[in-house]
């Protein structure tokens, strides 16, 4: 299982596909694949049967999984896409850094021991 630079809840900007460009909310994040699942981004079709007398079918369109390495954070404070580094502060909290502008993203969470 390796890291992911991006987590649940951030927003990103696809660098390639066929939806790159556009930028989206991280809805889940597949650690043990790499990959991430992007609001709006590598929409897909799925064609559901009704099961059950009350359920409906239909066709129903849903976000699919990229590749983490697709998509960069977008900083909230510079509203550009960056790289994300890591710093440990003097406290020695662990926190994410843009790249671009130094900010301090969040905080990383600590593994308990």
């Amino acid at each position: 299982m390796s890291k992911v630079h991006v987590k649940k809840d951030d927003n990103v900007f696809v660098l390639t596909g066929k939806d790159a460009g556009k930028t989206g909310k991280v809805l889940d994040v597949l650690s043990d694949k790499d990959r991430v699942i992007v609001e709006g981004v590598n929409m897909s079709t799925k064609h559901k049967k009704p099961r059950g007398r009350n359920q409906q079918g239909g066709i129903i369109h849903q976000e699919s999984a990229i590749s983490s390495s697709n998509v960069m954070l977008v900083c909230s404070k510079c509203k550009r896409p960056s790289k994300v580094g890591r710093k440990i502060l003097e406290n020695g909290e662990k926190v994410r850094v843009c790249k671009a502008c130094g900010e301090v993203i969040d905080t990383i969470r600590q593994a308990k021991k």
